[in-house]
């Protein structure tokens, strides 16, 4: 399948570490450098833990109201250490059969890794959908890329921050 610019996002961060070591923490410590908050979390402002189980299948998910409740983000769809991580991605608005592609390659670059996140299949999600926010598609996706850039700012300063 062809994805086309209006079905796309992709960000791009620099971070300090080797592929191996950004690949760790983006898997093994998503839920220390994933923003919190109602933009980024279902849980909002609320205590919730993100999880993501480390293996082809595994799922992403967020856990919250005292692990009463659990939201599914996605699959994980290609594990590939210290390469190449894909996963799906649910927006809690989406409905069964609704999912989006999220791609994130780790390449060494200089003393650190240059790591691409691409989230596609935009196209498959309806104009009117809530998850656009009523936000004509290139605002929505613009909007998009701007979320996981904050997001992958983020990685790199938890990235930074590590000890070693």
């Amino acid at each position: 399948m062809t994805t086309s610019a209006t079905d796309k996002v992709t960000v791009t961060v620099y971070v300090d570490v080797s592929p191996a070591a950004a690949f760790a923490v983006f898997t093994d410590e998503i839920d220390l450098w994933w923003r919190r908050g109602p933009a980024y979390r279902v849980a909002g402002k609320r205590p919730g833990v993100l999880h993501l189980e480390p293996r082809p299948g595994g799922r992403i998910f967020e856990q919250y109201r005292d692990g009463q409740a659990l939201h599914e983000v996605g699959r994980i769809t290609t594990w590939q250490p210290p390469d190449r991580l894909g996963f799906e991605w649910r927006s809690i608005t989406f409905v069964p059969g609704e999912v989006t592609q999220v791609e994130v390659r780790f390449v060494a670059s200089g003393d650190g890794t240059r790591v691409t996140v691409e989230h596609s299949g935009w196209s498959t999600i309806r104009d009117d959908h809530p998850v656009r926010h009523g936000k004509p598609t290139v605002e929505f996706l613009g909007d998009l890329g701007r979320w996981w850039g904050a997001l992958m700012s983020s990685l790199r300063e938890h990235a930074a921050a590590r000890p070693g």
